[in-house]
């Protein structure tokens, strides 16, 4: 199986490929009009990107058969593109989530104790205690979740462990989880609760973290009305994606509210590694921000890569993919063929040429063989009802089918 890895990529992942028998092409600078060429001229059966746009046109290129972002997201790929294919997309979700949260608890931290200005000031030459002295600590803050994902998990375990209460809002969870239910501990110092919307988060927050997923039903969630249920002086943070923040509507609050703020992700960021950015809310006092350096540990980017290796071998391996995103929660299929037969060559193939003859598609099919593979069971996704003519020729057609039902899968679901 041919790899092409066409980002920054751990020497432990490529390695671990190799000695899987892969045949690994690493350039982390192919992008655009390069990686179509690479894509077209190795043939490659797996494409590896982290922040690389992968396009309809690159997909078009060569012989892709899946493509794995090494990383949590995968919104620089186009997935309606892969899936009109039949390429599958996959992920790594979770595996950068502690590197996260450390980051987000970091920036708590130092918006609270005005650590880069301490050091600023220092480098300096300016001592000036009474002003840095003035903090509210995190010990009995309230810290509101708007998510509740691997990341923020991480997060609400640590800021737990603080002593910090915790709201929480997200579309899979309900008002009124216990703590347990979240995954933490019961704490006396530290209360935990279920909010039924993101507002009410925001209102009750002295801190507010992101953490939901983009997606059209979260981009521009953290608009002006959200943010002005926050209290003057709160402490906003945003960690994941910068199409879910209004940032003009966060700009007018920290100029009239006071807001505090913590950005790593940005509108407009620089492709490349280094290069010139601006935005006037980072002159702000009182607004910190990072890279977009979230996942940038070790730790985190040799899960990554160990997790990008394990999707690879198991697809090579068995044809499955691990993380997939982009296969049919539900198929179009509308009803399902259950053939009981003897496991003998050609019993399907005949089942299969009786539909085909009918234009009955076939959505999804399963073969299990009973012990000894003597028999075996065919469940057939179909997207319309064969009628009784189609049956019986079927039934009669080969001597090994034994039995035939047919399952009405739309009723079968309301029922």
């Amino acid at each position: 199986m041919k790899v092409l890895i066409a980002d920054a990529f751990e020497p432990s992942g490529i390695g671990a490929l190799r000695a899987a028998g892969c045949d690994v092409v690493h350039d982390p600078a192919l992008a655009d009009d390069s990686l179509v060429e690479a894509i077209r001229g190795t043939q490659a059966d797996v494409l590896v990107v982290r922040s690389t746009r992968v396009t309809a046109a690159m997909l078009d290129a060569g012989a892709l058969a899946l493509v794995v972002r090494a990383g949590a997201g995968y919104n620089t790929i186009d997935v309606a593109a892969a899936s009109a294919r039949g390429i599958y997309v996959s992920n790594c979700p979770g595996r950068n989530a502690i590197a996260v949260a450390e980051l987000v608890l970091g920036l708590m931290l130092a918006l609270d104790r005005r650590i880069p200005d301490n050091v600023s000031d220092l480098r300096g030459g300016r001592w000036d205690k009474k002003r840095y002295a003035r903090a509210s600590g995190l010990y009995g803050r309230t810290l509101g979740l708007l998510g509740y994902g691997h990341i923020a998990r991480e997060v609400a375990v640590r800021a737990h462990a603080f002593g910090m209460r915790l709201v929480i809002w997200s579309r899979s969870l309900t008002p009124g989880m216990a703590p347990g239910e979240l995954g933490l501990d019961a704490r006396p110092d530290s209360a935990v609760d279920v909010l039924a919307s993101p507002h009410e988060v925001a209102a009750a927050a002295d801190v507010l973290s992101v953490h939901v997923a983009l997606a059209p039903e979260t981009r521009g969630l953290v608009d002006g009305r959200l943010l002005s249920h926050l209290r003057p002086g709160a402490v906003f943070i945003n960690a994941a994606r910068a199409e879910i923040v209004d940032h003009g509507a966060l700009e007018a609050a920290v100029r009239e509210r006071g807001l505090r703020v913590a950005l790593d992700v940005f509108p407009g960021e620089p492709s490349a590694g280094k290069g010139t950015f601006t935005m006037p809310l980072l002159s702000l006092p009182d607004v910190y921000g990072t890279h977009h350096i979230g996942a940038s540990t070790e730790q985190a980017q040799e899960a990554i890569a160990a997790e990008t290796v394990r999707i690879i071998r198991t697809f090579r391996d068995t044809g499955r993919v691990p993380n997939v995103v982009n296969l049919s929660r539900r198929t179009p299929a509308t009803h399902m063929l259950i053939v009981r037969h003897r496991d003998r060559p050609g019993v399907l193939a005949h089942v299969f040429d009786q539909l085909r003859e009918a234009a009955i598609n076939v959505q999804e099919t399963e073969n299990v063989v009973f012990e000894g593979a003597k028999a075996a069971v065919a469940r057939i996704n179909l997207d319309r009802a064969p009628d009784d003519d189609v049956i019986a020729r079927i039934e009669s057609g080969h001597g090994d089918i034994l039995h035939l039902d047919l399952v009405d899968l739309i009723n079968a679901a309301g029922g």
